[in-house]
């Protein structure tokens, strides 16, 4: 990991003042065994970090609400058989199809690539941060030259001067002797953390979203092939009416009432037209390309779906949402810049060195006696601010504060989606049975109205009545169980992509 390198770059650059072939006599030298003393025994002010206790239950709330027992409760043998192991996507999506697209979309969204510069960015400004911990030392090579008129110098004559000057040396290198350094390197580690677990959280967004997409551009299509297919039934039933009405069997009322059914079996046809393309289209901006013909939906109510989660989950899995993650090390940077804000009351020392030769002339740079050094400490005590170190701490300390609210309010955010999803999960299966029932008694009152109107029994108004309840109920089966799709990566998305599986 490029972190860890960084952070070992840093005692590699430590033991290089150490090594004894320096010369202890330079002021080089000197400026790095004060370094290393002072790198070593600095000691940031930040205040020790604690994590805030979550402001939420320890287990989610009933699904129903006549019952005196939690959730957790109810299901106390499930929660001893959840896996220590979350469920990868790829072992909870069912669907191969819809596995290969969400892998597609993993390589070529957007928004994903997006987070991942971002986190490059966040390291790039690590390295920063964590390079003010050390001096930039320089080459330089230079030449100063002055002239000075006649009527300056005491000689009466035009002076003009030389200095060549080359070198190693560092400027206003800051001595962390109270941990400012130290104090907004680690502020910088805990944002850059933090950028890595929301590029977490678009990723486990993103897998959510496709699958989501996916089957809704399923349903879709099953609600146009279930409006198509009531078209072609009306009009073969039209045709037949149409004859009937030609021998007087039928009145024009009657026809006029089935012709009907056949323009609203047009009408959804062109609505479900449009809302296809248009999911076709999100879909494969979501994936970042176009989905090839042969991973698109087939059949929504018969295709496999996804892997069933188990019951009984504890609150404590929230805490492994990147999002609440984001949240903590959002949190641990503010701790970390309150020691920044609190070193700005004691003393700072700087440092500038130089150490090389000088010469009034180029040919004489690099000659014996032409070495020179440089060594300028300065110590800043502030004294009068009009109160800025103050305001600054007091800044830093509120962001605190204002971070722990944020840390609380994603807690509570994510406990009240995984509560929602699996109040939608434990009646849903319910719903299914009932809506799944109501299809079968529409579809059988449908043909019982048919027939009593072939027989003359009924008007023409009953059957229209009992087909348009059917073409509903169906419409609403598809609807149904597409909500029972989105649910479960809504709720594999709630619980941060690591949902337990029942072993």
């Amino acid at each position: 990991m490029r972190v860890k390198s960084i952070l070992n770059s840093e005692f590699s650059f430590m033991n290089y003042f150490t090594k004894p072939r320096i010369h202890r006599g330079t002021a080089l030298a000197t400026a790095g065994a004060l370094v290393l003393f002072t790198l070593q025994g600095c000691t940031p002010l930040m205040p020790k970090y604690e994590r805030p206790t979550p402001s939420v239950e320890s287990s989610f709330p009933s699904v129903d609400p006549l019952t005196t027992k939690d959730f957790t409760s109810r299901a106390t043998s499930s929660v001893a058989q959840v896996s220590t192991n979350g469920l990868s996507w790829q072992e909870f999506v069912a669907d191969a199809s819809l596995r290969e697209v969400i892998a597609i979309a993993l390589n070529n969204n957007r928004d994903l690539r997006i987070a991942a510069l971002q986190i490059e960015k966040s390291q790039a400004q690590f390295n920063v941060t964590q390079a003010s911990l050390f001096p930039q030392i320089n080459a330089s090579v230079g030449n100063t030259s002055a002239k000075t008129p006649a009527n300056l110098t005491t000689s009466g004559q035009v002076s003009i001067m030389h200095d060549y000057t080359s070198g190693l040396g560092f400027s206003a290198y800051e001595l962390d002797m109270f941990g400012r350094l130290q104090s907004l390197k680690a502020a910088a580690f805990e944002q850059y953390l933090s950028t890595s677990q929301a590029a977490l959280s678009v990723k486990i967004s993103l897998i959510a979203q496709v699958a989501t997409q996916y089957y809704t551009l399923s349903a879709d299509q099953a609600h146009l092939h279930l409006s198509e297919q009531t078209l072609a039934a009306q009009v073969q039933s039209y045709d037949i009416d149409k004859k009937r009405f030609d021998l007087g069997v039928i009145s024009e009322l009657d026809l006029s009432q089935s012709r009907t059914s056949i323009e609203t079996a047009r009408v959804d046809i062109s609505r479900y037209k449009s809302l296809v393309a248009q999911d076709l289209n999100l879909l494969n901006q979501l994936v970042g390309k176009a989905v090839p013909d042969s991973l698109l939906p087939k059949d929504f109510l018969t295709q496999a779906g996804v892997t069933s989660l188990a019951p009984g989950l504890p609150s404590d899995l929230l805490r492994n949402r990147p999002d609440i993650l984001d949240a903590e090390h959002q949190l641990i940077a503010t701790n970390a810049n309150i020691g920044a804000a609190r070193a700005a009351y004691f003393p700072s020392i700087t440092m500038t060195t130089f150490y090389g030769s000088a010469s009034p002339s180029l040919s004489g740079l690099f000659g014996s006696g032409s070495r020179s050094w440089l060594f300028v400490p300065q110590l800043n005590l502030p004294i009068f601010d009009g109160g800025r170190i103050s305001a600054n701490l007091k800044t830093a300390e509120t962001n605190q504060k204002i971070a722990i609210e944020l840390y609380q309010k994603a807690i509570q955010t994510a406990f009240r989606e995984v509560a929602d999803s699996l109040a939608v999960q434990e009646n849903i299966k319910s719903e299914l049975t009932a809506q799944e029932s109501l299809v079968e008694a529409t579809a059988l009152s449908f043909k019982l109205s048919q027939a009593r109107y072939q027989n003359g029994i009924n008007s023409y108004l009953n059957v229209l009545d009992s087909e348009r309840s059917l073409y509903t109920a169906k419409h609403n089966l598809i609807a149904l169980k597409l909500s029972q799709a989105a649910n479960q990566f809504t709720l594999y998305k709630a619980l941060g992509g690591g949902a337990p599986k029942a072993k």
